[in-house]
């Protein structure tokens, strides 16, 4: 079988503190998945299951510079990535195939922040089966840390309540605004409050005690702002880049400290 189409797709980090499943930002480290060539992965990962659901033929290989289940979006990427090379080997253009992509992969996620966000790039809003970018003043750094241990996405929104108190809904949907509003604007002065949550990372940190850590080493050591990246246990921080090493290196171990950039290209396929 001759080679197919390669797809590279960025991880995510999603919710962004009181944006829950409506806000995700695209990373700079990448999933690829190339049809007919590379080690072929198996038939129940889930770039492979997209990519088959999507019509795709023949195997595929699978490569990650980041981990799975630790909030960084590696299924919704994997997916993307799964259901664009299928299209692609059919001769559908990446671009022309986006809309379709995300309602795939929306599906099959059941939400659609890191989704919108590994195929669209950079700072995108999803609700409504709609997603749009949001223009950024700013070129921050994305300072993740990363620990050891994984955190399953199922459970950890098992843990949620149920309902939620008029004063926290009304707390979150400020929260959300100014956020979107300071991100477009370049206010890094209103970030940290922007990033304020109450509906899930209180819940979340109560049983990650080092991502709560974490969290606040990087806003003493200077970060704008910090946030849970997804379920957890990474955490995600937007710091001036002069900074971004030397709140990196504030970070507790174990765990790992990245600098990364907000992607701006999405999913592209070669």
């Amino acid at each position: 079988m001759t080679s197919g189409p390669r797809i590279r797709v960025p991880a995510s980090s999603a919710n962004l503190g009181p944006a829950f499943d409506a806000l995700g930002v695209a990373l700079s480290s990448y999933l690829e998945v190339s049809v007919g060539t590379g080690e072929p992965a198996s038939e129940t990962h889930p770039a492979v299951r997209a990519f088959r659901q999507a019509g795709g033929a023949g195997p595929i290989s699978v490569t990650a510079e980041f981990p799975g289940g630790r909030g960084l979006g590696y299924s919704g990427a994997a997916r993307v990535a799964g259901l664009l090379a299928a299209h692609v080997q059919s001769g559908r253009g990446a671009f022309e195939s986006r809309e379709v992509v995300l309602a795939q992969a929306t599906e099959m996620e059941g939400h659609s922040d890191n989704a919108a966000a590994s195929l669209l790039g950079g700072v995108v809003a999803s609700a409504g089966g709609h997603a749009t970018r949001i223009p950024m003043a700013l070129e921050p750094a994305v300072v993740v840390w990363i620990p050891d241990r994984e955190t399953a996405t199922k459970e950890s929104r098992r843990r949620l309540t149920a309902t939620v108190a008029f004063d926290d809904a009304a707390f979150n949907v400020g929260r959300t605004a100014l956020l979107v509003a300071a991100l477009a604007a370049g206010d890094t002065a209103a970030l940290r409050a922007a990033t304020e949550d109450r509906l899930h990372q209180g819940a979340r940190l109560a049983r990650l005690p080092d991502s709560r850590t974490a969290l606040r080493a990087a806003l003493d050591a200077g970060a704008w702002c910090a946030w849970l990246s997804g379920s957890g246990p990474s955490i995600a921080a937007l710091a001036d880049p002069a900074d971004a090493r030397r709140i990196a290196a504030a970070l507790p171990s174990p765990g790992r400290a990245t600098v990364l950039r907000v992607d701006d290209e999405g999913a592209t396929a070669t």
